[in-house]
């Protein structure tokens, strides 16, 4: 294939943004701030779980308490009836017997519920305390996300507006290539990664690999306007004064 050197030299501009655009794709795979945002999202949802799960603690606790309370009403209620039916004298010897045996049963009820009642308000104090640091700790991590969130974000912007700058790049230089030449150069970049590159000092600048002298000699002997591709992977090599031929 025939082609204008000055034509061919611009493959190595093409080849140039193509490695930009996929350096760009790359990139978006393997975003260190996307990585950062997925850590953040792990670590506000295991903070939530741990909030949600000291709520569900304080709201077994008071109800615990509310039950115990209940009780110790309703005792204490027991007793105040027992104490003013004995107050009245108007119980016979029998029945004040079995209210002062009653009385002393409410009394050691009512202390056992009220010893429960402290241990319990004692537990939700400590449980209150776990959910303030619990809902600090998910406060921070909230606020870890969402600054995670707008570097993120950040970065994307950033990628789209080289992504955008390459493509339009792209499309101006695609324009002045000849259409079997841009077919070969796709194909090659495809399969190999790079389409074109700079023979640079008898090696090539797709696969690094110094050509031999033979073909060297050929290459030479070629002339300026037919398209040369290496041996070894296939790119098409752009001769400049460099070339060391």
């Amino acid at each position: 294939m025939n082609v204008e050197p000055s034509i061919q030299a611009k493959l190595l501009r093409l080849a140039e943004v193509d490695t930009e655009l996929t350096r760009i794709a790359h990139r978006r795979k393997v975003l260190p701030e996307q990585q950062e945002v997925d850590r953040c999202e792990v670590e506000r949802n295991a903070q939530k779980d741990s909030a949600v799960a000291v709520e569900i603690v304080l709201d077994d606790l008071d109800r615990d308490i509310r039950k115990l309370e209940g009780e110790v009403d309703a005792v204490r209620k027991r007793e105040e009836r027992d104490r003013a039916a004995l107050d009245a004298g108007s119980v016979g010897a029998k029945q004040l017997s079995e209210l002062q045996h009653e009385l002393g049963s409410l009394e050691r009820r009512r202390s056992v519920l009220e010893d429960e009642l402290l241990e319990v308000m004692e537990r939700r104090e400590a449980s209150a305390t776990d959910h303030e640091h619990a809902g600090a700790r998910l406060d921070k991590a909230e606020s870890d996300l969402v600054a995670a969130r707008e570097r993120r974000d950040a970065a994307v912007a950033d990628l789209d507006v080289a992504q955008q700058r390459c493509e339009t790049d792209r499309a101006n230089l695609v324009g002045i290539f000849p259409e079997e030449l841009l077919k070969i150069y796709d194909r090659q970049r495809t399969e190999r990664g790079t389409g074109a590159a700079l023979l640079q000092a008898r090696r090539c600048g797709a696969c690094r690999i110094e050509i031999d002298r033979g073909e060297i000699a050929r290459i030479a002997k070629t002339a300026p306007d037919v398209v040369v591709r290496c041996t070894e992977c296939g790119a098409l090599l752009v001769r400049t004064k460099e070339s060391g031929l």
